[in-house]
């Protein structure tokens, strides 16, 4: 297991990527971006020297809705015959420990959705579920902040890019996690330090492979694309002054606070 990161190097005003050490105080550079090259550096940087940024810059950040059996019954909801999904825009993209913005404008309440989020290691097109196991780099924590009442405000026109895309509205990382088995991971969130949401990723609908499989024969995936596998139950509204956390053991701690 191998935990991959890209950050700000404060000493040299530079982004890097790299692996976070074992004991999680230390973080070796790689040469590259760690989709095309693991080569290293043989260079070591204290954590505290560093501010970590989202670990990857996605060509489509896509998500995943009604993919939890335990939701699905509580909010009554057909099973899907295949995954349904959306794509959250480039200007969401958050790093930890940055800000969440409530938009200025009024749009109403304003949803956390703590997530496992798929990271693309390869180029994807019409691959079986059993090769894009291969195409898996990993796995990181989402916070899929959503203008809930944007989405359903036009009866003849769900609003899904707009509730889903304002900006800072896709926080994702502290890392790229490899070699983890989903089936063993529960997603935590948190508002203040108490707990709102821990639920199974083994109660995916669709699991990994299979949305990987599915959603390259409708497009081609690229490296460090970000598949958010779905919520579950839990979610509340979030408002200014809250901190809103992601855990998932083996991966980190996403921490974003929500600011006006």
């Amino acid at each position: 297991m191998m935990k991959y990161c890209r950050f700000f190097n404060k000493k040299t005003s530079s982004i890097m990527f790299g692996i976070l050490g074992h004991d999680e105080t230390e973080i070796e550079i790689l040469q590259n971006n760690f989709f095309y090259s693991l080569e290293k550096t043989g260079n070591l940087i204290a954590r505290s020297e560093v501010d970590l940024l989202h670990p990857c810059d996605p060509s489509k950040f896509i998500g995943l809705w009604n993919n939890f059996h335990e939701l699905a019954k509580q909010q009554n909801n057909k099973i899907p015959n295949s995954p349904l999904y959306f794509i959250k825009g480039n200007n969401s993209y958050l790093s930890p420990n940055q800000d969440i913005k409530i938009p200025k404008n009024n749009v109403g309440r304003i949803l956390y959705e703590g997530e496992l989020g798929i990271v693309v290691g390869k180029m994807a097109k019409d691959i079986t579920p059993l090769q894009a196991k291969d195409h898996i780099f990993g796995y990181t924590c989402v916070n899929d902040v959503t203008a809930i009442e944007i989405l359903n405000q036009d009866d003849s026109f769900k609003q899904w890019t707009r509730a889903k895309s304002f900006d800072t509205f896709g926080p994702f990382g502290p890392y790229i996690v490899t070699d983890l088995d989903y089936k063993n991971l529960t997603i935590k969130t948190s508002i203040n330090g108490r707990e709102r949401q821990s639920y199974a990723a083994a109660d995916m609908i669709f699991n990994p492979e299979q949305i990987v499989s599915f959603i390259s024969h409708d497009m081609t995936l690229n490296p460090g694309d970000v598949i958010a596998c779905g919520t579950s139950i839990g979610v509340l509204p979030i408002k200014s002054g809250q901190t809103v956390e992601v855990y998932i053991e083996g991966i980190g701690k996403l921490s974003n606070p929500v600011k006006d």
